[in-house]
């Protein structure tokens, strides 16, 4: 039984020396601004209702931590006793409650409740696709227009971390997640695991988190995922930011567990994200599934993963 369940990942935080530089990268990656230019942190949105989701505070490069929302107040005052931790005003947009843990692994864990979503924001949606299923759209030509992706939300996050057991046990245990995909290394260890969100008949993303336990590796932060509007947009955007010069990663293609289309790009500190699109989707009854490495790392179309993609 867990304290509570979340509804989905918020945000994630970052540090670099630049705020000026994360902002144009985030602009040309498809984000947008949250708010008035703050001293020393720089908060951007998409066009979903979160109020921001990606934060950058001055500093020294690195990941600091992130955030899940709450359905409720309540169920955060559940989490606080629970936990023993205290519950504080957030800081930036939406004036939302939070409190902060500490996994097993030493990641910061934000989980806010309250205040105010934002307004959506409309996100340019690329012309209808004709499929030989379904033709939607008739009579006009398609013309895709450059720029960079539309960014609607944060859609999940991958971190690397010391004991898959231990960790998955913890956040389960808080959070009421569900595992989708149980990967198993040869010798029968637990490699790695994608979880969703527990919404009962309503169907969620088939992972909001990913934890993977990499031999000889120390836990840290491999990458979040950032949500486009659709396969156009999520090209468009891919053209946008080879054209500025920003270093590609891996893509395009499309993942077995999961099923999305993704497209993984470096921001100017080595930070990894993801623009994707069409992921599967399931109801908190869907069974889960055992798999392997291999599956796990393979893609049904594209070209294959770099070689640092799993360090």
């Amino acid at each position: 039984m867990s304290i509570i369940k979340i509804q989905d990942v918020e945000y994630v935080r970052f540090s670099a020396p630049d705020l000026s530089k994360m902002r144009q990268f985030l602009l040309d990656f498809g984000l947008l601004d949250a708010e008035e230019r703050q001293d020393g942190v720089l908060r951007m949105r998409g066009t979903g209702s979160a109020p921001f989701i990606h934060e950058t505070i001055e500093g020294d490069p690195g990941f600091v931590a992130l955030a899940l929302r709450a359905a409720s107040i309540d169920d955060l005052k559940r989490l606080a006793q629970a936990e023993h931790a205290k519950i504080e005003e957030g800081a930036g947009p939406g004036g939302s409650s939070r409190l902060t843990l500490r996994d097993p692994n030493g990641f910061q864990v934000e989980v806010v409740a309250g205040g105010s979503r934002a307004p959506a924001r409309a996100h340019g949606i690329r012309a209808p696709w004709n499929t030989m299923s379904k033709r939607d759209r008739l009579g006009a030509p398609k013309r895709v227009q450059p720029g960079p992706s539309n960014v609607v939300r944060l859609g999940h996050v991958v971190l690397g971390v010391n004991n898959n057991s231990e960790t998955w046990a913890w956040w389960q245990s808080c959070f009421g997640l569900i595992m989708s995909d149980e990967v198993r290394a040869p010798n029968g260890d637990l490699a790695a695991v994608f979880v969703r969100c527990d919404r009962g008949t309503d169907p969620a993303d088939h992972h909001s988190l990913n934890f993977a336990s990499i031999p000889g590796q120390p836990a840290r932060f491999h990458h979040a995922a950032f949500e486009v509007a659709d396969l156009d947009d999520l090209m468009a955007g891919h053209e946008r930011l080879k054209q500025v010069g920003y270093r590609q990663d891996w893509g395009v293609g499309r993942h077995i567990l999961g099923s999305q289309v993704f497209d993984y790009w470096k921001d100017p500190w080595g930070h990894r994200v993801e623009h994707w699109t069409d992921g599967d989707l399931f109801a908190a009854d869907a069974p889960k599934n055992v798999t392997d490495i291999p599956t796990m790392m393979g893609h049904q179309w594209g070209p294959p993963a770099p070689p640092d993609f799993v360090q």
